[in-house]
């Protein structure tokens, strides 16, 4: 069953400890980002991850190396272990939260999004909603950020993410995928709340939902 962990961001020049984990490419990464905001987000999503996985296969964190191959051949893709091992992984981060997902049992993605003012509401929905979900009333921000975690889940599993498209998707009320143009077959999403006002969700593949459990992952970063 997977399990997901919450944690707030971290500020890096209050964590040393935390920096000193990651791996060239993620300090490179982290250095890159112009805003302290994303850099507290970023921090505290790829140490909580690198300690969640040295624990799990008890390991030194900061020895495990990642494949970040993207479809295209760059190292811009969904990261996962680079033996090929299990377990298997997926982060996110929004707005007062972070967030890490681990499955042993195959594929999974996490998506976790701040509930905010869409100024570009019509435009997103075209974007991210079926031909069959336009058809349904219009949903307002926070209904709109659900479906969009639910979705980015799922995408994430697959380890395409948002290169494919989001409307081949189409979801019932609940969440349950009733139709996924050339999708993976069976596919399960399970909501989640990391915090007030931001929805997130859980998916893997499969035709049933397993038991989700969920942890505070904030005493690992201190």
């Amino acid at each position: 069953m997977p399990d997901v962990w919450w944690a707030r961001p971290v500020d890096p020049s209050s964590a040393p400890q935390l920096v000193a984990l990651l791996d060239a490419h993620e300090r490179t990464r982290l250095a890159a980002f112009r805003r302290p905001v994303d850099q507290a987000r970023y921090l505290a999503a790829h140490a909580l991850t690198r300690l969640l996985l040295g624990a799990r296969l008890d390991t030194d964190p900061t020895g495990i190396a990642l494949d970040r191959t993207c479809r295209c051949g760059k190292p811009h893709g969904k990261p996962r272990l680079a033996t090929g091992a299990a377990p298997a992984f997926s982060l996110t981060h929004s707005g007062d939260f972070v967030g890490v997902a681990l499955s042993d049992d195959g594929p999974v993605g996490l998506d976790v999004e701040e509930v905010r003012a869409l100024s570009d509401l019509d435009r997103l929905a075209e974007h991210a909603l079926s031909p069959v979900e336009r058809t349904r009333p219009p949903a307002d921000a926070r209904a709109f950020l659900t479906i969009w975690t639910r979705k980015e889940a799922l995408l994430k599993a697959t380890g395409e993410g948002l290169a494919s498209p989001m409307d081949a998707i189409t979801l019932g009320p609940t969440g349950a995928v009733e139709a996924w143009t050339d999708g993976p077959g069976a596919a399960w999403v399970v909501d989640l709340e990391a915090g007030p006002d931001h929805p997130a969700a859980v998916a893997g593949l499969g035709a049933v939902a397993p038991e989700v459990r969920v942890h505070d992952g904030a005493a690992l970063l201190r």
